[in-house]
């Protein structure tokens, strides 16, 4: 999700980021690389990209870690709602994002990569005549990946005829370069398969991703890789809920219905995965390194937003993950109405700790970029977090609907961040300390704009009508389920 200070220049909704002169990220605070026992990582220089030893370039006599590639089985433990890709098929204004993250605590490095499809009732750019009928419309297919050093790499297509998604399971792909004579996946494949036929593209489930993809040259405001190739499998720890029971929306039940859009889903708020990553001439390898999934999808990105994620921690035992993040979002109606809309949630020792406008009041001080500071509470608890980096960042793209993939906020991973969690006494006073950690390794984000300077705010005007609606216990997944023909795509 979420972004930074200095922003776009292309339109007043996103902050101004001056992207005409190479940014040079601040290192002087970056910490040396630690040692977690129950991740291991490594890097070595490969040489498969000028010496491949199979067709598609993967030198496997140099991989030491092979990763074991699971087929997604129907009716997963810890699937969440929204797992599936929510295109419905109209001519309708509308993007979907996915983003995966995988931290390596060792070399406090992270690799982040993010996919997006828009407007794909239209597979190619439009025609005149189209234009005409709908307006203009930005198509295609992106790849984004944010990765060691801060470096990046970007491919984008107009063209979507080799995109796919499945309709209710976290299961994407998409074929920039099929191999000569083989014709591109349209579902998720073995990967000895999608290696004899995709030269370059992806394919990402819940427990597989791989790819490669190359940079076309795009980008001239950061510091770049010409090509990235990954295999790794995952084992999901969390997905959004208490481990053991029944998984939850992200938004609420109203995410099943094209109002208050974008949407937000966290798909696998922490998981293990074991692989490699070929990286501008290097090769990370990992076992057991913490990563995440998310995604969006509707009708357009919120005006301004903020987020911090992280799944790497000292100071807490066991596996603790934390999403936060929070946005202008516009109402749905005939007038340019807006809302805030945040939220704090952690999951820890197999709980999650959930703090949203629905159950409490979030409140948040950010600064353009450099600063993040959110607190929040519900009937039992209450939440703090606060994140600061040194670190420039990098401007990374996102579906508008203003310029399509354009540049429309700042990351890095490189955040300083402390979280406090503590019981709530009867007097709304902190009780008992639940959980205090520390982390160097998370990711943060500020986006869209105009951000003219600190930003304080909260969600305690959300419509009391709203929350009331939101705290219904309401199964949709179950509802839909007798009447299999109306459930909603993607959910």
């Amino acid at each position: 999700m979420d972004t930074r200070s200095l922003a776009v220049s292309m339109n007043t909704n996103f902050t101004s980021f001056d992207l005409s002169r190479r940014l040079s990220p601040l290192r002087s605070t970056k910490l040396s690389p630690r040692s977690i026992p129950r991740a291991s990582a490594s890097i070595s220089t490969p040489n498969s990209e000028t010496s491949p030893s199979s067709g598609n370039g993967i030198n496997s006599e140099a991989i030491s870690v092979k990763p074991v590639y699971v087929p997604t089985p129907p009716n997963r433990e810890l699937r969440t709602p929204h797992s599936g890709y929510h295109y419905d098929g109209t001519a309708r204004k509308f993007f979907e994002g996915w983003y995966f993250r995988v931290s390596i605590p060792e070399k406090r490095e992270s690799f982040c990569f993010m996919y997006s499809v828009e407007n794909p009732a239209f597979r190619k750019r439009l025609s005149p005549l189209e234009v005409g009928l709908y307006g203009p419309r930005f198509t295609g297919v992106g790849a984004q990946i944010l990765g060691a050093n801060d470096k990046y790499l970007c491919q984008y297509t107009e063209d979507s005829h080799n995109f796919w998604g499945d309709r209710h399971e976290l299961v994407l792909g998409n074929t920039f370069s099929a191999m000569p004579g083989a014709r591109s996946p349209d579902k998720e494949v073995p990967p000895e398969e999608f290696n004899r036929r995709v030269s370059e593209g992806f394919q990402a489930t819940p427990f597989w991703h791989q790819g490669h993809i190359c940079d076309d040259g795009r980008t001239d405001y950061a510091e770049t890789v010409k090509s990235a190739r990954w295999e790794y499998s995952t084992r999901p720890v969390y997905g959004w809920g208490d481990v053991g029971a029944k998984q939850k929306s992200t938004a609420g039940w109203p995410a099943a219905f094209p109002v208050f859009e974008p949407h937000w889903q966290i798909c696998m708020a922490g998981g293990l995965s074991t692989g490699w990553i070929e990286w501008g001439g290097e090769r990370f390898e990992f076992r057991d390194a913490p990563s995440y999934s998310e995604k969006n999808w509707g009708g357009g990105f919120p005006r301004k937003w903020f987020w911090v994620q992280c799944n790497v921690f000292e100071g807490a035992k066991g596996e603790v993950a934390l999403t936060a993040g929070g946005g202008l979002r516009q109402l749905p109606g005939l007038t340019e109405t807006f809302e805030n809309a945040a939220l704090v949630c952690v999951h820890y020792d197999g709980k999650l700790y959930e703090f949203v406008p629905w159950n409490g009041v979030v409140s948040w001080e950010m600064s353009p970029w450099g600063y993040w500071y959110m607190t929040a509470g519900n009937e039992t608890h209450m939440v703090e977090l606060e994140a600061r980096t040194n670190e420039a960042g990098t401007p990374l793209r996102a579906p508008t609907s203003e310029a399509g993939l354009a540049t429309a906020c700042r990351d890095s991973c490189y955040g300083e961040l402390k979280l406090q969690i503590w019981e709530r006494l009867y007097d709304g006073s902190k009780g008992k300390v639940i959980m205090e950690a520390k982390s160097s390794m998370a990711a943060v984000e500020i986006g869209g704009g105009p951000w003219f300077g600190t930003w304080k705010g909260d969600t305690s005007n959300t419509p009391e009508l709203l929350k009331r609606s939101l705290q219904v216990p309401l199964d949709l997944e179950s509802v839909f389920g007798l009447v299999p023909f109306f459930k909603p795509p993607g959910l």
